[in-house]
């Protein structure tokens, strides 16, 4: 029997470099007939972008991150890289497989897709789709840091971005004024006790951070540049005076928009993809999804991506074999590493009684590295 070219071959096409993706690829690799499917990785930029370092790499220089942040694709065994940015899913039928249209104009055909868009933030997490944005946005932010140095920063949104951007900024800028403006009553959410909460805000106090809960930041001023301090008022009417910087730290939202053009009823009222616990779009057997844009209670950590990513790689083999899919997706463990800078931190399990990590541990476990070192191993870098 002669050897299928790979143009013979059927498309096994991952749409997404993002935490899920890189390890929905990593697991199919191993285990996929490499004789009879292609693996492709589509993502509109050749590199995978370290998010949980991004905030450091943004504030300043030091360390010259975005050298080890952002780490190629080039080194993935057995799978082909595409970059590109998907518009359009056109399905040829219900498990059927099917055609995608790129912002280039070019298609690429599937048999399998797996959907791991991942998030969108606004502000400073909202990171271009090309290597050149991507350098531009770095340098526009740490310009606008260094600016503000000294300053008053006010952060809106007191979830683990806020606090860590906090103790990043106090890093690098250790005179630098910080409010964290926030909506809830303590910071993060009630997924974690109160008591863990509660520590956390006195390590972010203890920093030296003013907090404003129970409020809003609703308008927020294009930065001059050179940035001019000015009053920013809140929604509950108090005035933070000459205000260097505000920043936005709230609001991902999950980035699969595209998900629609597969038809009426794959996204839910809040835009995540609709799916069953085999991690299969309902009604368009074949077609998958991973990360962040998942519809599952659960909270949104790049921590969630290797259990995904398992039960995507088995129910696509069994797709691909025309067996049952038989593994399910199960609610995980919810755990959380919030550093405060590089040697203050905390963390929850959500194990026993609840356990709860400090400062060593956080600063060992996130904290120093910000788990770069593991990130690029996994690139084979």
């Amino acid at each position: 029997m002669s050897k299928k070219t790979d143009e013979q071959k059927k498309n096994i096409v991952v749409v997404g470099g993002g935490y899920a993706g890189i390890h929905v690829v990593q697991y199919l690799t191993k285990q996929l007939d490499h004789a009879k499917y292609n693996l492709i990785l589509l993502s509109p930029r050749p590199y995978y972008l370290h998010l949980i370092a991004a905030l450091r790499m943004l504030v300043s220089a030091e360390g010259k991150l975005e050298e080890r942040a952002l780490v190629p694709f080039d080194r993935l065994q057995g799978v082909t890289y595409v970059q590109g940015s998907l518009k359009e899913i056109e399905e040829t039928a219900p498990g059927k497989g099917g055609s995608l249209h790129l912002a280039n104009g070019d298609t690429l055909p599937y048999a399998v897709l797996v959907l791991a868009t991942g998030s969108k933030w606004p502000g400073i997490l909202d990171f271009p789709e090309s290597e050149e944005g991507v350098t531009e946005h770095v340098a526009l932010w740490r310009r606008r840091f260094a600016q503000a140095a000294g300053k008053h920063i006010v952060i809106a949104g007191g979830g683990a971005v806020g606090i860590e951007l906090a103790g990043e900024i106090l890093d690098a800028y250790p005179s630098t004024k910080v409010t964290i403006v926030h909506s809830g009553t303590r910071l993060l959410n009630d997924v974690y006790p109160d008591k863990f909460r509660k520590a956390m805000e006195d390590k972010v106090r203890g920093r030296g951070v003013e907090l404003l809960d129970q409020d809003y930041v609703d308008v927020f001023p294009a930065p001059a540049d050179p940035l001019v301090p000015a009053d920013v008022p809140t929604r509950a009417g108090k005035t933070l005076k000459d205000v260097a910087l505000v920043v936005p730290a709230f609001g991902a939202r999950p980035n699969a928009a595209v998900a629609h053009t597969l038809g009426a009823g794959v996204l839910t009222d809040a835009g995540f993809v609709k799916v069953q616990p085999t991690l299969e779009v309902p009604g368009h057997p074949g077609v998958f999804a991973a990360g962040d844009i998942l519809d599952w209670a659960e909270q949104k950590q790049a921590g969630k991506a290797m259990g995904h990513a398992s039960v995507v790689t088995a129910n696509v083999l069994a797709f691909l074999a025309g067996r049952p899919q038989k593994k399910l997706y199960k609610n995980p463990i919810e755990m959380i590493i919030v550093p405060v800078g590089r040697t203050i931190g905390g963390g929850y399990v959500d194990i026993l009684w609840g356990i709860t990590v400090g400062n060593w541990l956080s600063s060992i476990i996130k904290g120093k590295d910000l788990l770069i070192g593991m990130a690029r191993g996994k690139l084979n870098y």
